[in-house]
């Protein structure tokens, strides 16, 4: 198969289009336009187009009980506000949390965290406002807005034309064209940029856009797209370990991994899987790094091509094809999914030796590489390890902040406790205290200490204030 240079021509040909959208956390792969969509639907909502596939209530999210969610919750805000001293001492201890899933209510904060976008915000304080105010390449700036209406086009945020979603969507992928002009846009990047604007603000997703593109996914949207063809490489090498037999289908069948793998790994599975499955990968990706996104693509095509039974229904290259493209919707459960990824033995070390090899046939059959990628950092650690932040770099600041109910009612008897306490003293009480934004890493949360629980879809926040960051 002969590869075409141009890479917005080798994304066209490649992607499998679907359109996506999100509703109070269930997904839908809804059928788009004839001529983008791929024949794979999924829904979860019961708001469906007619002839999507319904997955009952035992495939959706695993219902936790809200105590142990407030639990979680409380143990996320005790990383984030000594993230740090986690990452360097109890890393082990935070994937594991990672592969239990991040709570809804800090899933942003904490992949904004996990990503290294939070220290590149404060360390380029003014920088996005700086590429937001310039007007663009004119030749990246038609291509993205022809995209926006692609994007979750059911979703909230971006079904309207040129609403908040969308304009705060064309933001951020404008500015990532000025901060990497030699790379420009690729169409990948807009689901990227979109899952990203779902959990946080514009600043803080081009961020962690910027993070990804260099640090997770280096070179995957350059000119050429030899990174992903070299990861297609490493998948399939990879597989040959994993399902012997799925490894000589595709064999057989001359089916280039870069068929049906371009779009799982560019645009991180977040057009493919249900939106409880895609927030869950994502959770362990930005922790542990690319070998998620190599599990994730092993596991279905070990399930979806890994029996003789599987592969009678498939005799040919376009059966195959059609097959990958509709993957059974009990291989995309979440339950499933996870079990599966974390059983399936695949490290950064087997990647980085799978690599070596790969660049080295590609210089013999191809010649160099065109495409300088920065190195690959997997996962949170190595990016922290790499550059280190100082505390200054990882302190909270919100951006809203709202008053808390029951943070006003405990300052105010605080504050009487402590007026007649210095009344007894027969001390004078010259000034109220200063209430602070955030509890010391140390204090427990009156939140747990003190109130009821409530119902499930209730955040935690800290003592004093109800944050968005």
């Amino acid at each position: 198969m002969i590869l075409k240079s141009n890479r917005k021509q080798l994304v066209f040909l490649f992607f499998f289009k679907t359109t996506s959208c999100v509703m109070d956390g269930a997904s839908c792969l809804a059928p788009g336009p004839p001529s983008l969509t791929s024949c794979f639907t999924v829904c979860v909502d019961n708001q469906c187009d007619p002839g999507s596939v319904c997955l009952p209530d035992s495939h959706r999210a695993e219902n936790i009980p809200p105590e142990v969610l407030r639990q979680r919750e409380a143990k996320w805000l005790d990383m984030l506000n000594n993230w740090d001293k986690w990452m360097a001492k109890r890393h082990k201890k935070m994937k594991l949390r990672c592969q239990k899933g991040i709570p809804p209510s800090l899933r942003g904060r904490a992949w904004l965290y996990l990503s290294g976008g939070k220290v590149k915000r404060e360390q380029h304080k003014g920088k996005f406002e700086e590429l937001d105010s310039q007007a663009g390449d004119p030749k990246w700036v038609d291509v993205i807005e022809r995209d926006l209406h692609r994007q979750f086009p059911f979703h909230e945020m971006f079904v309207a034309r040129g609403g908040h979603g969308q304009q705060d969507l064309y933001r951020v992928l404008k500015a990532y064209t000025l901060h990497r002009p030699e790379e420009g846009y690729c169409q990948a990047q807009a689901p990227i940029a979109a899952v990203l604007l779902m959990h946080m603000p514009a600043e803080d997703a081009f961020w962690g856009l910027v993070q990804i593109c260099e640090k997770y996914l280096p070179g995957y949207y350059s000119a050429g797209l030899e990174a992903i063809q070299l990861d297609g490489e490493i998948l399939f090498t990879l597989l040959k370990r994993v399902s012997p037999l799925a490894h000589r289908h595709l064999k057989k069948h001359k089916l280039d991994p870069i068929l049906y793998m371009t779009e799982w790994f560019m645009c991180a599975f977040s057009r493919t899987l249900p939106w409880v499955s895609v927030l869950r990968v994502w959770d362990m990706f930005l922790c542990e790094g690319v070998k998620i996104i190599f599990r994730v693509g092993l596991v279905l095509l070990k399930c979806m091509l890994g029996s003789q039974d599987k592969l009678k229904t498939c005799q040919g290259q376009y059966e195959t094809m059609e097959l990958l493209k509709t993957i059974d919707t009990r291989y995309m459960q979440e339950g499933f999914l996870v079990r599966e990824i974390l059983e399936l033995p695949v490290s950064e070390r087997d990647i980085e030796k799978e690599h070596l090899a790969s660049v080295r046939r590609w210089k013999e059959t191809r010649g160099e590489l065109h495409c300088k990628s920065l190195p690959r950092m997997h996962g949170a650690k190595a990016i922290m390890a790499a550059e280190p932040p100082s505390r200054q770099d990882l302190r909270q600041n919100p951006t809203i902040i709202v008053e808390s109910p029951l943070a006003t009612k405990s300052n105010g008897e605080d504050k009487e406790r402590k007026n007649t306490k210095e009344q007894k003293n027969g001390k004078k009480n010259s000034s109220p205290t200063p209430v602070a934004a955030y509890l010391e890493p140390s204090e427990p949360s009156p939140l747990l200490k003190d109130a009821a629980l409530l119902g499930s879809n209730q955040s935690l926040s800290s003592a004093e204030y109800d944050t968005y960051l």
